[in-house]
């Protein structure tokens, strides 16, 4: 039955189903490939509490669904309940579907830090509540949401009048689409950017919308990196992003790192995986949640006060200072704004000379300090670096250096700030040709009761703890890999990646460690694996035991900027008692998952292509043979990428040149979205072909759904109403049609024009219902075949009787059956395409009856009476026509301008399909 109502062979059959699996693949790998959620739940101590700040009636008229909120929980909520307040403000903007109760993590945090230090800083945690609006899908209320956050910013410093320490500015926190509403709050006419202090941003696609589905949010996203791109250099706001990495599969990190640009140095952006303290891929709602992530933002939140003024510092050097500390890279110190950097080492303590270039200390109930002292002046001849680690994760110096020429020093240069903390050990890395001046290297360790630790160190050369390992070729499939053995028994490895540098490559790395000393079987002894990203701050770590055979998924956030020649790179912090085998191979699903992950938002605007294809496939068939294939025959026949692709590619190669780029915008022709691609390092050549299959395999699929749910609806309908005669009249004209038409057209300007959309979508898929039930009733009615039957036998000057009439009306109805799926089928998508309008709309049906703005009204004006028209329309009615030859071949360039214009600005791929629509239904008039 299914070969048989797909019209297609076993061949065909297998591809698709091939094309399907693949795509699952890649689906699977985005929403399932990422580490399992490691982030620790942040609870409240006390019963959180929300108080409503009352806003002017004026304010309260103008937007009557948002509503601004005062987080707090026990005494706290109770003492603040009376205004004015004391502490410095934050405020908290949701995202798209967001609630302002999202403020309870970080707010909860922040005050145990503020009771643990006795009240002295408090943080006052504000929450606007934007009635989790669709702002990601509907962008026709961002500029509303920016607005309304400037009143609020206002209204919170009025809270504060008469203070001591009264704040001028507020620090925000905005979690997905809110922290673009922050960045939007500087292009307002009459916004003071001193009004805004600090600005960190969560899961923020800043780039570029994920799924820009109207013109709306296109145009906020244009205006707003515009302006910040056009000012870089008046403004004065530190901004730091936070993606959520891998596991975040609505906003992949790419979108959330700030530009970089040359006049704009105060915007940092880090993944939540390289986060120190972090360590952690967080999902799209966990990044507000998440304890390690919220813990390392109020630290910086306190380290960031001003001891003068008790606010945020205003100084930017300070700030960038501290989120550096504290999102970058942490040395396992408390920040210091000015550390010192001469430490005094007196005191009672052993000083214990090291001859060695490889030293292991196992501390345990230590009753003296002891100071290490490594002379420097031999192991320079020898080695080029000196490492050290400790397990001991304190926040006091450990590591100093120093100039005098004997082993005891009076003071030494502390070092201890080039640490970087990792989850069990910190460690340091110092290349000696660096620091010429110092002839002696110190290594501190405190006295502890009941506390065990190692310190271990040891001198190398560079070249004999760097490794090179290319990586496999993309299209290996993971059928060969590449191997590295590391056996010199050291501390730290870095294995460079090379020729890994772009967004569609993915590998598994294995690191089997096997161990041979006596401490790796009666100690537990973990390595950690990090993998560096050097253009970007995208690292990840991995912690495994050893002996172990560890599994590490690789993979980028970012390509490769062409200006930067860094190498990617593992860096292996190891045993000394085990050996290491690196091995490297192609991971196919992950290649999948990167293609879904960087360009699943453009999948519908390929599956329109094809679909078209398919649809002027078969308006062709109807002018050359008389008879309409069904859809998903025709699809496999007509839906080829060498139809579209090559145009596309050209169209690009044309526009490097001026002329050319002269002429496109004489005709004011929109951007090509394969250079929107390329400038974001997004375009592969093999890509649209994939893509193209995958839109092609969905396109088919869900042909054969919507037929079986033809066939069902039909069935139900001759259960509940029997009907025996096919349609005889094929033209259009009929009273209720405009009856019909004016009464969706003032649905659509009265309420909103996915409503009407969605009304006449049901309509056309009423009318199929009723032909695809007529059409089987009449072929299991055994009458009328048998009339039919005998009317063939007839001669030729027969042909009108109503036997021959009933033949022809079952072929014309079941060509007009295969026309009007096709027709239903791209139809389906324009209904798709705009309901999140519809859903925003009918969310906020209490406040207003009428959407506005309306992305979908101008479409849903021209579109209803061309489907009014087409629902009454069958073949026979438009085989004569004279526009038939020009019509059917008007599919192919408009499926090409799908992919051309729509695959990254989804909202024009229904204008294409309308055009098509359009001249489909001029074919019952000329």
């Amino acid at each position: 039955m299914l070969l048989r109502s797909a019209g297609l062979g076993l061949g065909s059959l297998a591809f698709y189903a091939g094309m399907l699996l693949l795509a699952a693949l890649g689906v699977r790998d985005v929403l399932f490939g990422a580490e399992e959620n490691r982030c620790s739940m942040s609870y409240m101590f006390e019963l959180p509490e929300y108080q409503k700040i009352g806003l002017p009636k004026k304010l309260a008229r103008r937007y009557p669904a948002y509503e601004l909120y005062l987080y707090g929980e026990g005494v706290y909520a109770e003492e603040h309940k009376l205004f004015p307040l004391t502490g410095i403000p934050v405020l908290f903007l949701p995202g798209n579907a967001g609630s302002y109760k999202q403020v309870r993590s970080v707010g909860s945090i922040a005050l145990r830090k503020a009771e643990n230090i006795d009240y002295k800083y408090h943080f006052d945690f504000f929450s606007v509540n934007f009635n989790e609006e669709l702002v990601a899908l509907y962008g026709g209320s961002l500029q509303k949401q920016t607005k309304f956050v400037h009143e609020c910013i206002k209204i919170i410093l009025k809270l504060y009048k008469g203070q001591e320490f009264a704040p001028k500015s507020v620090a925000i926190i905005g979690h997905s689409m809110g922290g673009l509403v922050a960045r939007a709050l500087i292009t307002l006419k009459n916004f003071k950017q001193d009004l805004i202090n600090l600005l960190i941003t969560q899961a923020t696609p800043h780039v570029a919308p994920v799924m820009p589905l109207d013109h709306f949010i296109t145009d906020f996203y244009l205006t707003v990196n515009n302006y910040w791109i056009l000012n870089a250099g008046h403004i004065n706001l530190t901004t730091l992003s936070i993606a959520g990495g891998f596991r975040d599969y609505q906003v992949r990190s790419g979108l959330t790192f700030l530009p970089k640009l040359s006049h704009h140095t105060r915007a940092l952006s880090v993944v939540s995986s390289a986060v120190p303290k972090t360590w952690v891929s967080t999902d799209h709602l966990s990044i507000v949640w998440c304890k390690q992530l919220q813990l390392a933002t109020v630290r910086a939140f306190f380290d960031l006060i001003d001891a003068d003024t008790k606010q945020i510092t205003q100084n930017p050097k300070k700030k960038l200072s501290v989120l550096n500390h504290h999102f970058i890279r942490h040395p396992a110190k408390h920040f210091e704004e000015s550390p010192v950097i001469i430490s005094d080492l007196t005191g009672t303590s052993r000083w214990v000379p090291v001859e060695v270039s490889k030293w292991t200390y196992v501390a345990y109930n230590e009753s003296d300090k002891i100071y290490f002292t490594f002379p420097l002046a031999n192991h320079r001849k020898t080695y080029t670096h000196v490492y050290c680690q400790s397990t001991m994760l304190d926040t006091d110096s450990w590591v100093f250096g120093c100039a005098n020429s004997t082993s005891m020093c009076q003071q030494g240069v502390d070092l201890s700030w080039k640490t970087e903390l990792l989850p069990t050990i910190k460690s340091l890395t110092l290349r000696l040709q660096d620091y010429p001046s110092l002839s002696h290297l110190i290594v501190h360790v405190p006295s502890v009761h009941g506390s065990k630790f190692i310190v271990e160190c040891e001198f190398f050369k560079k070249e004999t703890r760097s490794v090179q390992l290319p990586v496999t070729h993309l299209f290996s499939f993971g059928l060969s890999s590449r191997k590295v053995t590391l056996n010199a028994s050291g501390l730290f490895y870095n294995v460079e990646l090379l020729n890994f540098r772009q967004i569609y490559q993915a590998f598994k790395i294995n690191v089997v460690s096997k161990c041979s000393g006596v401490k790796a079987f009666t100690e537990e002894v973990t390595s950690i694996y990090k993998l560096h990203i050097p253009w970007s701050y995208e690292d990840s770590l991995t912690i495994a035991q050893v002996p172990s055979n560890t599994e590490i998924p690789v993979k980028l956030h970012i390509a490769q900027p062409d200006s930067d020649n860094q190498v990617a790179s593992l860096r292996m912090y190891t045993s000394s008692d085990c050996d290491y085998e690196v091995t490297v191979k192609t991971s196919f699903p992950q290649i999948l998952g990167q293609v879904v992950r960087f360009h699943g938002g453009a999948l519908p605007a390929y599956v329109i292509s094809s679909t078209l294809l398919a649809y002027g496939g078969q308006l062709h068939s109807l002018l050359s043979t008389g008879h309409c294939l069904e859809y998903v025959t025709m699809l496999d026949k007509e839906a080829k990428p060498y139809k579209v692709d090559p145009f596309v590619i050209m169209i690009k190669f044309l526009l490097g040149y001026k002329w050319f780029k002269e002429l496109w915008d004489l005709f004011l022709l929109p951007e090509l979205d394969a250079i929107v691609l390329t400038s974001q390092s997004m375009c592969f050549p093999l890509i649209s072909l994939i893509l193209f299959l995958f839109g092609t395999c969905i396109a088919y699929w869900g042909g054969l759904l919507s037929s079986a749910s033809l066939r069902l609806l039909s069935s139900l309908w001759l259960v509940l109403k029997r009907t025996s005669e096919l349609p005889q009249d094929t033209k259009t004209a009929s009273l209720d049609l405009p009856c019909l038409t004016a009464v969706l057209v003032i649905v659509t300007w009265t309420t909103c024009g996915a409503l009407a959309i969605l009304l006449t979508y049901l309509y056309y898929v009423f009318k199929i219902v009723h032909l695809q039930a007529s059409l089987t009733a009449f072929k299991n009615d055994p009458t009328l075949n048998s009339k039919y039957s005998k009317n063939e036998k007839k001669t030729a000057h027969h042909k009108d009787s109503r036997g021959h009439r009933l033949c022809l009306s079952a072929s014309d109805t079941e060509d007009s059956l295969n026309m009007h799926s096709t027709v239903m089928n791209v139809f389906t998508w324009i209904v798709v395409l705009s309901t999140p309008s519809l859903v925003y709309w009918f969310k906020n049906l209490r406040y207003s009856f009428k959407l506005n703005p309306d992305p979908c009204r101008p479409l849903a004006v021209i579109l209803i009476p061309t489907m009014v028209i087409l629902g009454n329309t069958h073949t026979a009615s438009i085989k004569s026509s004279k526009l038939l030859r020009a019509v059917s071949h008007c599919p192919l360039p408009l499926a090409v301008s799908v992919i051309a214009f729509g695959s990254t600005h989804l909202y024009r791929a229904p204008c294409f399909v309308f055009i098509s629509l359009l001249l489909h239904a001029l074919c019952n008039f000329v």
